[in-house]
């Protein structure tokens, strides 16, 4: 039964009494001077505390628990914390532990045995960069939300102070580039040079000094990932031995976090980053132009095959840096993805991969040869080094065989980009090209994100897919067919598609329009610009998007009474400059048939074709074996 006693006290001292009411003396006999608490003649009104306790239930071997409070300046106070503590009681938190957080959050982060090495490193950093120096000394009982409050406005403050800092560095590194290139023009002049070097020297000293100390700003997105650790640890209690009434973490209001959009180097961007040095955004993207012109430059170097497999495939280094050959088919056509290494203080651990990133990629006939060929240089430099070679089993190693570290491939490929002179993307950039490649070639999304191995489609489409100019292109123009226009037009030769057109059952053509005098238009069809006409229309509406949508209808009409699929309608109208554009419009259009060779005709196959459709792959000793 709940029956909380309340009681009045203070902190005032004077001599001591004992039960009888005689005062207590110290070795001298002189009145012992203590802490009189309750007996102070002054209680009452005005002056003192309330204080609170109850019993609570025994603990293990009928131990007592008694919970104590105090400090309340009205009873109304305590008998509300009263209600609160044993709220908290029935519940089954322990309100009595005097654990600070501190020491809580080691014991949590010592009981987590499942963490992944790299989540761990993770939450040690948090522990003790930012939860041990600002929660470590509060008890556990005793933490509520506006602990964390005041934890972010101290990080806050930090970041004010190191963006100052940052600044301050940034300027000393202006300084002392502007002394060097004072000395460097002081060539052959002896008293000036001397000088410069000094206040090249002066400078130099003055940037290490002010270089000490600088710390990295801790941005919105590293204090939402410290929020998560730190409701981790708190569900963590909460679930085990009910030791914090409620997840404060959750509670707490944080800077959005905005992710960075993939950017596509367009021309203009291209333009900027000449110009000024500047990149648009954090997360950009090469067009397929600038990628075959990346893979053409790094054709002789080394690892080119390795670049080749981030481009179309989209794994991680750390994926790449770990597979064995053990998990390769270059017969079958496949590679599957079940090891990483991972980096933690530049020191390398081999883990298995989350579940959803544990997956089996399918290669395509050049991504095949290429780790033919691949092979085929370790092996010739495996017998160039001899004894010496070292035999890893990693797919891609250095020349020697070593291993490749995570670090190094982004170094490199980073190397490798500056010599090209192409815009720059960072490794890890690749992802998101390989998935904008993907999706600029049709693949669902789905089949995306079982590539890339993402948990779900979500993560793909938000964080690794950006949109190609072509891909804009293709929605813009492709528009015209989504909302069609009733155009009055008249057929002067009707539409044929003949068979020579058909290509796998898809045909492609143009439409052309031209304004004929007096104003009116006419519009042929043509599979290439001196071929015959497909068909001939004419219309006596005015502009250019009339005679487009004259042509949208032709055709559909047409596809319609033929049973056949209007696939695609692309307008070229914006290629003509604007005085031609009011005399042309042009049009490609892509239709499919349906229909499909008959299996009756057919009789069942028994065996392999009399020719092999594949060009021979090199094996791994230097012969020739038919795909």
């Amino acid at each position: 039964m709940f029956s909380p006693s309340y009681y009045r006290r203070c902190q005032c001292k004077g001599p001591l009494k004992d039960k009888e009411g005689n005062p207590v003396l110290d070795a001298d006999g002189a009145p012992k001077i203590g802490d009189i608490g309750l007996t102070c003649p002054k209680l009452g009104k005005g002056h003192g505390t309330w204080y609170l306790y109850f019993e609570a239930e025994p603990g293990e071997g009928g131990k007592r628990a008694r919970v104590r409070r105090g400090g309340f300046a009205k009873l109304d106070d305590a008998k509300k914390k009263a209600k609160e503590l044993y709220d908290a009681v029935t519940a089954g938190t322990d309100v009595l532990s005097d654990e600070k957080c501190g020491d809580y959050f080691l014991r949590w982060i010592q009981a987590k045995k499942s963490l992944a090495r790299t989540t761990r490193h993770g939450y040690e950093e948090h522990i003790n960069l930012y939860l041990l120096p600002h929660l470590g000394h509060i008890k556990r009982r005793d933490l509520k939300v506006r602990h964390l409050d005041k934890m972010y406005d101290a990080i806050e403050k930090e970041n004010a102070e190191r963006i100052l800092h940052r600044l301050r560095v940034d300027q000393l590194q202006k300084d002392r580039d502007q002394a060097h290139r004072a000395w460097v023009k002081a060539a052959g002049k002896k008293e000036e040079r001397r000088a410069a070097r000094r206040a090249f020297l002066d400078a130099n000293a003055a940037l290490r000094e002010g270089k000490r100390g600088l710390r990295k700003i801790t941005s919105a997105a590293t204090m939402h990932r410290l929020n998560d650790t730190l409701s981790s640890a708190l569900s963590w209690g909460i679930k085990r031995e009910q030791a914090f009434a409620r997840n404060w973490a959750k509670l707490v209001e944080l800077p959005p976090v905005t992710r960075p959009k993939p950017l596509v180097w367009t021309p203009e961007r291209i333009e900027h980053w000449k110009r000024t040095g500047e990149k648009p955004g954090p997360v950009m993207v090469w067009t397929p132009e600038l990628t075959g012109q990346f893979l053409d430059f790094v054709k002789g170097d080394w690892l080119y095959e390795l670049w080749h497999s981030f481009i179309f495939l989209g794994p991680r280094r750390g994926e790449m840096a770990a597979l064995p050959w053990t998990e390769v088919s270059t017969d079958a056509l496949w590679l599957r993805i079940s090891h990483q290494i991972v980096e933690v203080a530049y020191e390398l651990y081999g883990e298995a991969p989350k579940a959803d990133s544990v997956r089996t990629l399918s290669l395509s006939l050049e991504s095949g040869d290429n780790l033919v060929s691949f092979r085929t240089k370790q092996d010739q430099k495996r017998q160039e080094w001899a004894d010496a070679y070292v035999e890893s089993g990693r797919v891609w190693t250095q020349e020697n065989g070593e291993a490749l570290h995570p670090d190094w491939i982004s170094r490199r490929f980073t190397r490798l980009v500056e010599l090209s002179g192409l815009p720059p993307v960072r490794l890890h950039d690749l992802r998101h090209l390989a998935a904008t490649l993907s999706l600029l070639a049709g693949t669902d999304i789905k089949v995306v994100q079982e590539k890339l191995g993402h948990s779900s489609r979500q993560i793909t489409s938000d964080t690794y897919t950006s949109v190609l100019p072509e891909m804009m292109r293709a929605e813009a123009e492709s528009i015209m067919a989504v909302v069609p226009r009733d155009v009055p037009f008249n057929v002067h030769t009707p539409f044929e598609v003949p068979e020579a057109a058909w290509q796998n059952d898809i045909a492609v053509f143009f439409a052309h329009g031209a304004r004929q005098s007096g104003g009116a238009w006419a519009v042929g069809a043509q599979t290439q610009p001196d071929s015959d006409l497909l068909g001939l229309i004419t219309l006596a509406s005015q502009g250019q998007d009339n005679a487009a949508n004259a042509a949208v209808k032709w055709i559909r009409d047409h596809c319609t009474a033929h049973e056949l699929e209007l696939v695609r309608v692309e307008n070229f109208n914006d290629q003509y400059s604007e005085k031609q554009r009011a005399d042309f419009s042009l049009t490609r259009f892509t239709i499919a048939r349906s229909e499909s060779p008959d299996r009756g005709g057919w009789a069942l196959p028994m065996g392999l074709p009399p020719a092999a459709t594949r060009t021979a792959r090199r094996t791994p000793n230097g012969g020739r074996k038919a795909a």
